[in-house]
C-alpha cells in the first residue's frame, strides 16, 4: 500500500495546492463549460506532469507512492515554493531519516541569554510551540506563564484559546494564520508526534479558524517580522520579533521582541519591563 507513515497527508496537500490554481495560471485554455471543481482538474495536473491520470488519482487518494522525480515534477507544475516542496518530500517519506527525540528541556546557554535580557521580552520555544522558558518582561507582555499548567504553556494554544493573549493582537488573523502555517511545516518533520496530534485536535475543536487554516495546508518557517501589540497597561506597541535558532538543538528557538530605538514603543516597552 502507498502513502507511507504519513497516511494521506501528501494527497491532502496536493489536492489543496491544486485547488488554488486556475487553468490560466498555467497557460491552459478556459473551456466554455462550467467547471465542476475548484482549481485544476486531476487530469490537467497529470497531463502537465506527464503522468497518467490514474496514477495521479491514486496518488491523491494515498494509494500510490511517488518517486523523487515524479514529486519534483509535480512541485514544479503546482508552483510550490521551496518550503512547500521540502514539505511534500517529507510527507512522501523522501526526506532525511528521523531519530527519536529526547524530552524537551531548555538549553543552559539559552536560559542564560534569557536571564540576561533585563528589558527585552524573550521566550524559548520548542517543539509544537511549547514555551520552555521565559523572562519577566515576556510574562509582563503576554501573560503570567508560571500560573499556567505546563500543558497549557504553548504559544499557539494561547494565541487561539486565551482571550487575553488573543486580544493583544489587532491583526490577530495574520498572526494566528502564520502560526498555523509554521506548525504545519513542523508536522512534516514529526508526523508521529502524539502531543502534536493532540494539540491539533484541541485547536481544531476549539476554533473554526484553526480548523480552516490547518485544512489549507499552507506552510511557513519562523524567522522575523513586525507585529502591533495593544497592551492593556501601556497601550499600543510596534514590535520587531526575531527567532534565534540553537545550532545545538535546532528545535529550540529564542524569540525576542524589541522596538525601534527612540520610539514611543521603546519607551512603553521599557516602562512595561520596569514593572515586571
Amino acid at each position: 500500500m502507498g502513502g507511507g507513515a504519513h497516511g494521506n497527508e501528501l494527497g491532502d496537500f496536493l489536492r489543496a495546492r491544486r485547488g488554488e490554481l486556475r487553468p490560466a495560471d498555467l497557460g491552459l485554455a478556459e473551456t466554455g463549460h462550467r467547471r465542476r471543481v475548484v482549481g485544476l482538474r486531476r487530469e490537467e495536473v497529470a497531463a502537465l506532469a506527464s503522468i497518467s491520470p490514474d496514477f495521479y488519482t491514486r496518488l491523491e487518494q494515498g494509494r500510490r507512492q511517488p518517486s523523487e522525480q515524479v514529486l519534483d515534477t509535480l512541485a514544479r507544475v503546482l508552483g510550490l515554493s521551496e518550503e512547500e516542496r521540502d514539505y511534500a518530500f517529507e510527507l512522501a517519506g523522501l526526506g532525511p531519516a528521523r531519530r527519536p527525540r529526547p524530552p524537551q528541556q531548555v538549553l543552559p546557554h539559552l536560559r542564560r541569554i534569557l536571564d540576561g535580557l533585563a528589558a527585552v521580552p524573550a521566550v524559548v520555544i520548542g517543539l509544537r510551540t511549547d514555551i520552555l522558558a521565559w523572562n519577566p518582561p515576556a510574562a509582563a507582555l503576554f501573560t503570567d506563564f508560571a500560573r499556567l499548567p505546563r500543558a497549557e504553556r504553548n504559544f499557539l494554544r494561547l494565541v487561539f484559546l486565551d482571550p487575553g493573549v488573543r486580544s493583544l493582537y489587532p491583526q490577530w488573523e495574520r498572526v494566528a494564520a502564520a502560526g498555523v502555517a509554521q506548525l504545519r511545516r513542523e508536522a512534516a518533520h514529526h508526523p508521529d508526534d502524539p502531543e502534536l496530534a493532540a494539540l491539533v485536535d484541541d485547536l481544531s475543536s476549539g476554533d473554526p479558524d484553526f480548523r480552516c487554516w490547518w485544512a489549507a495546508h499552507h506552510v511557513a518557517v519562523r524567522g522575523a517580522g513586525t507585529h502591533t501589540v495593544r497592551h492593556p497597561r501601556v497601550g499600543e506597541l510596534t514590535l520587531d520579533w526575531a527567532a534565534l535558532v540553537s545550532t545545538a538543538v535546532p528545535s529550540q528557538q529564542l524569540f525576542s521582541w524589541t522596538a525601534e530605538p527612540g520610539s514611543e514603543s521603546e519607551a512603553r516597552l521599557r516602562a512595561l519591563a520596569a514593572r515586571a
